[in-house]
């Protein structure tokens, strides 16, 4: 086990690294200067990581093509700062346990809390003092999380083993871990009519044709409700039609949001809606499923050994890009991500990397 000196001087070394992040701007698909810092501190721990893009990853030292693998992942990008910000999103402060700045919660601090894990298990040079790990371990900081960009953690998904590999995805979760995690599905639609004079009460009005579909959308309930994740959501999210007053609308644009639990792939919602809906419908995208992990899994298990509680989260992640099982696991709490005056506790950051290494070497 790793002594409390020296978890000390990993957790400086993480929080002196998310300054550095912090003060450079990593808006989603502009993360090149984050990324070379992220590069720059692997280099200085002693490490060569590949890298894709913006995405960087390394490799256990002792890696055996025999064990399994554990991979720690977290993005390196951030949303835009809101504007009710009351300090510089970009200046990273401490106050009493806390640092502010922009993504220190989300996702900064798992980032750098999985970094040190990494440097602590899987040592640069080895000095023989470690007994050897049962896994390979991988770390992956990957970029366009915010967005789920093509760039991101799909363009790279590829370069790791699907077979005997987990991940752990440093999101914050107040140190719980979320075993289930809602997919994403965004859906335009449009209602056709033919335009007229409001006056005279010509055309067939595009906002009527979309009425019984908007009403559709509000009150179907999907049949299969999950335990952790509840049930599969929709919710029309925009409306736009018209021009002016006097002109009766032959178009009527809308947006579903649509939320899947486990029990239904976001194929087959749309499939069922296209079967419902008088609208045109078309998906932007189908592959950000709804993603879980067995209550059972031995890591799972050991969490809850240690006194954690597994729950559902509503928030999508890039474990819905992963095709093995994941879940999410990080210091910081979710209500703090994209909102004004973000923040992590420092002490947040020493009790997760604790808590990594308690779970991880045992």
């Amino acid at each position: 086990m790793t002594d409390k000196k020296d978890i000390e001087q990993y957790v400086s070394d993480a929080v002196t690294l998310l300054k550095q992040l912090i003060a450079t701007p990593s808006i989603s698909r502009d993360e090149t200067a984050a990324a070379d810092i992220m590069e720059q501190a692997m280099r200085q721990y002693g490490y060569s990581p590949e890298r894709a893009g913006n995405n960087l990853w390394i490799r256990s030292s002792d890696w055996d093509d025999n064990r399994p693998i554990i991979m720690l992942n977290a993005h390196i990008d951030t949303v835009k700062p809101v504007a009710t910000w009351t300090r510089d999103p970009f200046t990273p402060t401490i106050e009493g346990d806390r640092l502010y700045g922009l993504g220190s919660n989300d996702c900064g601090g798992g980032l750098v809390s999985l970094l040190q894990v990494f440097r602590i298990l899987s040592p640069a040079i080895s000095k023989g003092e470690r007994k050897p790990a049962d896994f390979n371990l991988i770390y992956l900081a990957s970029c366009e999380e915010e967005v789920s960009g093509a760039g991101g953690i799909r363009s790279v998904i590829n370069s790791f083993p699907d077979k005997d590999i987990i991940a752990i995805v440093g999101e914050p979760t107040g140190m719980q871990p979320a075993i289930a995690e809602r997919g994403l599905m965004v859906i335009d639609g449009v209602a056709h009519g033919k335009s007229g004079h409001a006056a005279r009460n010509e055309g067939v009005n595009a906002i009527y044709e979309a009425l019984d579909d908007l009403c559709f959308i509000r009150d179907y309930k999907f049949e299969k409700t999950s335990p952790l994740l509840g049930p599969t959501k929709m919710q029309c999210t925009v409306v736009n039609s018209g021009t002016q007053h006097n002109v009766v609308p032959d178009e009527c644009r809308f947006i579903i949001d649509v939320r899947t639990n486990e029990h239904y792939t976001n194929e087959e919602v749309f499939e069922f809606l296209q079967s419902r809906l008088k609208s045109e419908i078309k998906a932007r995208s189908f592959h950000l499923h709804s993603s879980s992990i067995p209550r059972e899994h031995p890591l799972i298990q050991r969490c809850e050994a240690m006194g954690m509680v597994p729950f559902g989260s509503p928030t999508l992640s890039d474990q819905a890009l992963m095709r093995f099982p994941s879940f999410k696991l990080g210091p910081g709490e979710s209500s703090r991500s994209h909102s004004a005056d973000e923040y992590i506790c420092i002490s947040e950051i020493q009790d997760a990397i604790s808590k990594y290494l308690q779970l991880l070497e045992q």
